[in-house]
């Protein structure tokens, strides 16, 4: 099934948002209805493909001669047009199709994804590596005057091997994580990585993002798990990863992941496995502000026992309700005033047991109030609902987008009141006031991440709006001493602060590597580095 061209996931899944909280948000931040109802698929004026005959006789070459596996046509290509960012879908609905790809290819394997890639780089046409099409920092939008091809990975959805006893899988990178979960449970083994975006998102796409996932305190980040993976390149094929960890040279696979596509085409990736968990437990505790919340997380990520799900929403958040998706407008989040955290533990039953009591001390003196298993569970039942609830918000009229960065924990608060106090500003001056809320979604020993939710009223030009906000935000983030992302990537929408982040020694060292191994620069150009 494919992802709502115009919105989030499954559209059998969306639901409109109460009229209660459609009346708050009128009243709070002078949301009104949108003046006129999204444009229909079938509406959208979509260009005939630029492809010349010869360069689409190349790219059908490459996919074994297979017509439907080198598809042009209208609805293909809309729905490969651009990622799901909230400016992604404003420009989709009302009919924006200028990031358009001339063609959906479709490949089979490694060796179709370079006969592919070399196709274009003989034909001057650009590629760029599409998932489960869940980005949000402009990473689908190559910036470059040209045609270029959307690279659907769709049908390397394989798990091409499991070792039980070194505890690894390979997996190909075009598998859907709940398969790529379904799958590895047939062994006895998870992933454990669940992200927001995990019902639609890709391994590939985890690897390419350095993605983090909602159980990340326990199981690690994506590029932790990562062991090897194998890359094409319009040059040829790189592989990574003979063994867990080795000294032979600087570590190939930590260049590659995260590189956005730029590099090449992650093609597979053996991963570190667990068995599945046979319990899980997820309780609620209250914190009377956001920093001794803050406090208590740190104790947990650098004294332990380290949780395996660990967040803490601000107070506006906690408020709002946002922590609990679908408590909004019921009042049930109301009833937990402070900041609402949420502490998971999965493992085995004298496992799981322990550290959940030991956690319960921890949190106690650090002035904890337990809630409960009622937040937990009802955490765990909306965890992946915060997108469908933002295109709800755009239903209704309001604008709603998310940012996230991190820091080491003596930088937390600065980062923390720097990114609110810009975004509020900002949004202010420009007519639109905003509610801001905040959580901390990813813990480690030295520091944790900060992801921001903005919602305001869409006002007379939404986009240029965001944009000021998003700029001014990126601005304070580096000036706070936060990294520019987290976990959404670079994409565009990050890479001039990212050149910034990483200064233009890094920035040069990074060109020379993506002019080995993409000379003709045809790999998706513009995104993670500026295009040449």
């Amino acid at each position: 099934m494919d992802m709502l061209w115009s919105g989030w996931g499954d559209p059998a899944a969306a639901t409109p948002l109460p009229d209660t909280v459609v009346g708050l948000l009128h009243d709070l931040l002078g949301v009104k209805p949108r003046a006129a109802a999204p444009v229909t698929l079938d509406r959208i004026a979509v260009p005939t493909t630029p492809l010349d005959t010869a360069t689409h006789a190349a790219l059908l070459a490459a996919v074994a001669g297979h017509p439907e596996h080198v598809r042009t046509d209208a609805e293909s290509r809309i729905r490969h047009t651009r990622g799901k960012s909230t400016p992604d879908l404003l420009r989709i609905r009302d009919g924006e199709v200028d990031d358009l790809p001339a063609a959906v290819v479709l490949p089979a394997g490694h060796d179709e994804v370079l006969a592919v890639l070399r196709a274009c780089a003989a034909h001057g046409l650009a590629a760029v590596p599409f998932g489960g099409g869940t980005s949000v920092v402009g990473g689908l939008a190559p910036a470059r005057h040209g045609a270029f091809i959307a690279l659907d990975l769709r049908r390397m959805d394989g798990l091409l091997a499991v070792d039980p006893v070194s505890r690894t899988a390979t997996l190909q990178a075009g598998l859907r994580a709940p398969q790529a979960e379904a799958l590895l449970a047939g062994h006895g083994f998870t992933l454990g990585h669940f992200p927001q975006s995990y019902e639609w998102a890709t391994i590939g796409g985890f690897a390419a993002t350095r993605s983090s996932g909602q159980a990340s305190a326990g199981y690690g980040r994506f590029d932790d798990m990562v062991l090897g993976l194998t890359l094409a390149t319009p040059e040829g094929t790189v592989e990574t990863g003979r063994a867990p960890r080795s000294a032979a040279g600087p570590d190939l696979r930590q260049l590659l992941l995260g590189s956005e596509g730029a590099f090449g085409v992650i093609t597979s990736v053996t991963v570190r496995v667990r068995p599945v968990p046979r319990a899980r437990r997820y309780d609620g505790w209250r914190f009377p502000t956001f920093r001794q919340g803050a406090d208590a997380l740190r104790r947990l990520a650098q004294d332990g026992p380290r949780p395996t799900v660990l967040r803490l929403s601000d107070e506006t958040e906690t408020l709002v309700g946002l922590a609990q998706p679908d408590a909004i407008g019921s009042g049930a989040a109301r009833q937990n005033a402070g900041c609402l955290a949420v502490v998971g533990f999965e493992g085995t039953e004298e496992d799981t047991t322990h550290r959940r009591e030991t956690a319960t001390t921890v949190l106690r003196a650090a002035g904890g109030e337990p809630l409960g298993e009622e937040p937990g569970r009802r955490w765990a039942h909306g965890r992946y609902s915060a997108p469908y609830l933002r295109d709800a918000l755009l239903d209704a009229g309001a604008f709603a987008e998310t940012l996230e960065t991190a820091a080491f924990w003596s930088r937390l608060p600065e980062l923390y009141a720097a990114v609110r106090d810009a975004l509020t500003t900002t949004l202010t001056e420009a007519g639109t006031p905003p509610l801001v809320m905040c959580h901390v979604s990813h813990v480690y020993e030295n520091g944790a991440s900060l992801y921001f939710t903005v919602v305001s009223a869409q006002g007379d030009d939404p986009l240029a709006h965001w944009t000021r906000a998003k700029h001014a935000a990126n601005d304070a983030i580096l000036a706070a001493g936060g990294t520019i992302t987290h976990h959404h990537g670079v994409g565009t929408d990050h890479r001039d602060w990212y050149v910034r982040e990483a200064g233009d020694l890094a920035v040069d060292a990074l060109r020379a590597v993506k002019r080995r191994l993409d000379p003709a620069a045809v790999l998706n150009p513009g995104v993670l580095l500026p295009a040449d």
